[in-house]
Parts: structure tokens; C-alpha cells; sequence
């Protein structure tokens, strides 16, 4: 899935009656949806599964010291990607890499210390998500990611995406552990998934907006299976890389394309790119 090419840009007049709109920005500030986005969306939620185990195995914070601390660093960066006036490929990315170990931690945290079930946990996201989803619209009367132009919209846009890492996390696992298929089948089953929705937006017309939310919360359990696939002991259906290695690896991988694109700006709209 290339574009998201539905957009249902919201106009201060559809927004709700009485309500003062938000000031709008010059320009988008998440990028565009190329193959590049998806590249390193579902490198950065391998990082989030490899990294929130191996903060949670060497740091000696706990689960939950973990968590705090995590939760304290990506509040700061989300605090200068709102400061900036348009997309930086620099500032987005690592929120998106710090808001999936966070999504992570929020959903391990629920499993391992208060004992959640997974069935309870997917739940609650899902419905959490719906509900930012139900605000967002009749907010903004439009879902699409090609008009976060105001802080009203960026703020829905960073608690959806918060919690499309956690129900992506929750339901990952439920679906694993159900399923037993092991790290490699379930990231081939996802895949499947991933691609099913993509034939279905280009041959169906599903609606781009939701096909590139439900990609979106795919990519999670996508690259979680990988990241154990690669970093989990060969006795446990891994190729035993280690979460050093693996989260390294990913970072290096991600650090250089995400460099590429702050040069290149192949992911910046092409208005944005020649400053009109």
C-alpha cells in the first residue's frame, strides 16, 4: 500500500458549531505515505519489541522504572516535534521509534504486572482507539493523514498512533500464543494480512483512511514477530541474534534511511519540497 489517497480535508466551517478552529499550519507535518513510510514503520516496531525487552533485561529499572523512563523521553521529543512548524523526518521518526516502545511497555506492563488477559487488554485498546477515532472525526471530519496541519489534529494523530501500538502489541500476542505458530508464521500470517488489505483498498476500493489505519496497527504485530524471530534463542524458534544486536541493527538501518529522507526529502509533499 504505496498512498493514501483519500483525503476529506476538514474546513473550519465543518468544524464543530461554535467551536474556535486551531490555527492552521503552512504545511503537513507527518510525511507522506510512500514505500519508504512503511520501510521504516515496521523497522521501528521491531525496535519496539527488541528494545523494550532489553531496557527491561539490562537497565535494572523494572518493568515499570522502564516505562517511566521511557514515557518521560518520548513526552520531551513530542514536545518538539509540536514546536516545529512542518514535518522533520528526524524529530517524527524518533517519536514514532520511542511511542512503539512505549506502546510496548504500556501493554507488557498490563500482561505482566497486573495480570491482564490479552482478551481484556485487545479490548480496551480497540475501543480506546475507536473512541479517538470517533472524537477526531467529528472533531475534524476527517481521519486522513494528509491534513495534520493544527495541534487539534496532530494531538489525535499521536494518541492514535500510541494506541495502534498497544492494541498492534496486545493483539499480536493473543494471536500468537492462541495460534502457537511461532515468530516466523505469525510474521508471515500478518504479511498476509498487511497485503490483504492493500488488494482490497486497490482492487475493492476500501477506503484509503481506513486501510492505512488497519495497516497501521498491523505493521505492529508484523515487526514484533520478526524482531523475536531474529533476537529470541534458536531453542525458542529464533535465529538467536540477541536483543543487542537485533535493536542495533535496526537502528543503524533505521538512522540511515531516515538521514536519506531528511536530504532527499522524498517523503515531503512536493509543494512543501519547492517552498510554495
Amino acid at each position: 500500500m504505496t498512498h493514501e489517497l483519500s483525503d476529506t480535508p476538514g474546513t473550519e466551517a465543518g468544524t464543530r458549531a461554535g467551536a474556535r478552529p486551531s490555527p492552521r499550519l503552512r504545511w503537513n507535518k507527518v510525511p507522506e505515505v510512500t514505500d519508504y513510510f512503511w520501510i521504516i514503520k515496521v523497522l521501528c516496531t521491531t525496535v519496539g519489541e527488541t528494545a523494550a525487552d532489553l531496557l527491561n533485561e539490562k537497565a535494572g529499572l523494572g518493568l515499570t522504572g522502564v516505562s517511566v523512563l521511557m514515557s518521560a523521553l518520548l513526552a520531551v521529543v513530542l514536545v518538539v516535534q509540536f514546536r516545529t512548524t512542518a514535518y522533520r523526518a528526524g524529530v517524527y521518526w524518533l517519536a514514532v521509534a520511542l511511542i512503539s516502545v512505549v506502546g510496548t511497555l504500556i501493554s507488557d506492563n498490563l500482561t505482566d504486572n497486573m495480570g491482564v488477559p490479552l482478551e481484556t487488554s485487545t479490548t480496551v485498546f480497540a475501543l480506546l482507539l475507536a473512541i479517538v477515532f470517533v472524537v477526531w472525526y467529528r472533531r475534524e471530519r476527517t481521519l486522513s493523514i494528509h491534513s495534520i496541519d493544527t495541534t487539534s489534529r496532530e494531538s489525535f494523530y499521536w494518541l492514535a498512533v500510541l494506541f495502534t501500538f498497544a492494541l498492534g502489541t496486545a493483539a499480536g500476542d493473543l494471536v500468537s500464543e492462541r495460534m502457537n505458530l511461532g515468530y516466523w508464521l505469525s510474521a508471515v500470517l500478518f504479511g498476509l494480512a498487511i497485503a490483504a488489505v492493500a488488494l482490497a483498498h486497490f482492487t475493492l476500493g476500501l477506503d484509503a483512511v481506513w486501510s492505512f489505519w488497519i495497516a497501521y496497527i498491523l505493521t505492529r504485530p508484523l515487526g514484533a514477530s520478526i524482531g523475536d524471530y531474529l533476537s529470541q534463542p534458536t531453542g525458542d524458534g529464533g535465529v538467536g541474534l540477541g536483543t543487542v544486536v537485533t535493536s542495533v541493527l535496526f537502528l543503524a538501518v533505521i538512522l540511515g534511511l531516515v538521514v536519506h529522507l531528511a536530504v532527499t526529502r522524498k517523503d515531503v509533499a512536493s509543494g512543501a519540497r519547492e517552498g510554495t
